[in-house]
C-alpha cells in the first residue's frame, strides 16, 4: 500500500479496535453475569467460571464486529473530512481508490475473520460450554450440596441432606418440588443414592406428601422411589445438540437419522445459510460507510451526522438479514434472499461509488433530525456556558 493508503488503513483499524474492545467487553460482561449461577449453585471455582466465560466470547464477536467496522470507518472518514484531508486528496487529483482500497482491505480481512469464527470456533465453543454446565450439574447432589443446608438446584426444586457418605450415598433426604403447578410434592427418605450418570436419585424407606391445587393432601409411603434428575443433569450426549452447535461439515451433509435434524430440518438449513452469508455483512457495512462518508463535503450542507445515517442503514440491513434468515426456516423459497439482501446493498453502494453519487436522507427525515440535532447542540452549549460563568 502507498503511504496515504497505509495512513488511512492505520487510522481506520485503530478506530475499529477502539470501538470493538469496549462494546465487546460490555456485551461479554452482561452474558457472563447471566451465568454466574454456575458458581453460586454448583460451587465451581472461579477458574472454571472464567473458562466458561471464554467459551462465550466467540458467540458474540461475529455480532459486534460488523458494527465496529462501520463505526471505525465512518468516524475515520468523517474526521478526515473535518480536517479537510479528503478535500486535499481530491484537489491533488488523486484517484478515489486511494481511499477505497485500505477501507476494503480492512473490511475483507474482518469478513474472513468473522467467517472463521462463525463456522469453526463458535460451534466448538458452544459444545464445550454445554459440556461444562452439564458436568457441573451432574454431580451437584452427590458432592456439592452442603450437609444440613437447603439448596435450590432448579426453579421450584429444593433439597436438604443430613449426611453424605462414600459411594454417592446420602442420608436424611428432604426434597420439596414445586415445579408442577397442579401439585406440590414433598419427599422424605432415610437414605438414598445417586446413579453413576447423575440422572437418578433412588430414595429408600421414605414417604411423599402430595398436595393438589384444590388443597387435597395424600401421603404415600415407599420402600424405594426413583426420582428423575435428567432435566438438570443432561449431558451433551443425551440432550439434543441444536443447529447452532453443529459443525459446518454436519450442516453441509446432515445425518438423516439425527433426531434433532428430523424434528426441525428447517433450522439446520437456516443455520447453514446464516453462516455462509453473515461474513458478507462487514463488507456491505464498509461500502455503506464509503458511500455515506467517503467523499469531501461541506459541514454546512450535512445537517445529519454521517455516523447516524450509516448506522441507520446498517441496522436496517442487519434486521432484513436476520428476518429473511429466520423466514427461511419454514419457507425454503426465501433462502436466496439470505444472500441477496447483503449482496444487493453492496451492489447499490458500489454503483453509487462508481458513479460518484452522494447518499442523503430524504428532506422530510433529515430536516426534523437536523433541527433536533441543532437544538441539542445549542442546549449543550448554553449549559456549558452557564457552568463556565458560575465557576
Amino acid at each position: 500500500m502507498k503511504i496515504l493508503e497505509l495512513y488511512i488503513f492505520r487510522r481506520a483499524f485503530q478506530m475499529f479496535l477502539i470501538t470493538l474492545v469496549p462494546v465487546l467487553t460490555i456485551i461479554w460482561t452482561i452474558q457472563v453475569l447471566g451465568r454466574i449461577n454456575l458458581v453460586t449453585d454448583t460451587g465451581q471455582s472461579m477458574g472454571s467460571f472464567m473458562t466458561l466465560a471464554t467459551f462465550i466470547l466467540p458467540t458474540i464477536i461475529p455480532v459486534v464486529l460488523p458494527f465496529a467496522i462501520v463505526i471505525g470507518i465512518t468516524q475515520t472518514l468523517n474526521a478526515m473530512n473535518n480536517d479537510s484531508e479528503l478535500a486535499v486528496i481530491d484537489a491533488a487529483g488523486s484517484a478515489r481508490s486511494i481511499i477505497y482500497r485500505p477501507v476494503m482491505i480492512l473490511a475483507i480481512s474482518m469478513a474472513a475473520l468473522s467467517f472463521l469464527i462463525t463456522n469453526f470456533v463458535e460451534p466448538a465453543a458452544r459444545v464445550k460450554a454445554r459440556e461444562m454446565v452439564a458436568a457441573a450439574y451432574a454431580d451437584l447432589l452427590s458432592s456439592v450440596i452442603e450437609e444440613k443446608t437447603f439448596r435450590s438446584i432448579e426453579d421450584g426444586l429444593y433439597v436438604q441432606i443430613s449426611e453424605r457418605h462414600s459411594g454417592r450415598v446420602l442420608t436424611g433426604i428432604y426434597m420439596v418440588d414445586y415445579r408442577d403447578p397442579n401439585m406440590d410434592l414433598i419427599y422424605y427418605a432415610r437414605e438414598g443414592s445417586i446413579a453413576e450418570d447423575g440422572k437418578t436419585l433412588t430414595m429408600r424407606d421414605g414417604e411423599v406428601h402430595r398436595k393438589t391445587k384444590e388443597g387435597r393432601i395424600s401421603i404415600v409411603k415407599f420402600v424405594s422411589y426413583a426420582f428423575d434428575l435428567s432435566s438438570m443433569t443432561e449431558s451433551t450426549d443425551g440432550a439434543p445438540v441444536f443447529a447452532s452447535d453443529r459443525s459446518l461439515s454436519f450442516l453441509l451433509k446432515p445425518d438423516p437419522t439425527d433426531k434433532t435434524f428430523l424434528f426441525s430440518p428447517g433450522s439446520f438449513r437456516s443455520e447453514l445459510h446464516r453462516r455462509m452469508s453473515d461474513w458478507l455483512l462487514p463488507v456491505a457495512f464498509a461500502l455503506i460507510s464509503l458511500v455515506v462518508a467517503g467523499g469531501a463535503r461541506s459541514s454546512r450542507r450535512a445537517r445529519l451526522h454521517p455516523m447516524v445515517l450509516a448506522l441507520i442503514l446498517c441496522f436496517t440491513l442487519r434486521w432484513l438479514s436476520f428476518y429473511v434468515t429466520n423466514l427461511s426456516k419454514n419457507i425454503p423459497a426465501v433462502t436466496p434472499l439470505v444472500y441477496a439482501v447483503p449482496i444487493g446493498f453492496g451492489l447499490i453502494c458500489v454503483y453509487m461509488l462508481v458513479t460518484n453519487r452522494q447518499l442523503a436522507m430524504p428532506r422530510f427525515i433529515s430536516q426534523p433530525l437536523g433541527r433536533i440535532s441543532d437544538l441539542a447542540r445549542r442546549r449543550l452549549a448554553s449549559v456549558n456556558a452557564t457552568q463556565g460563568g458560575s465557576q
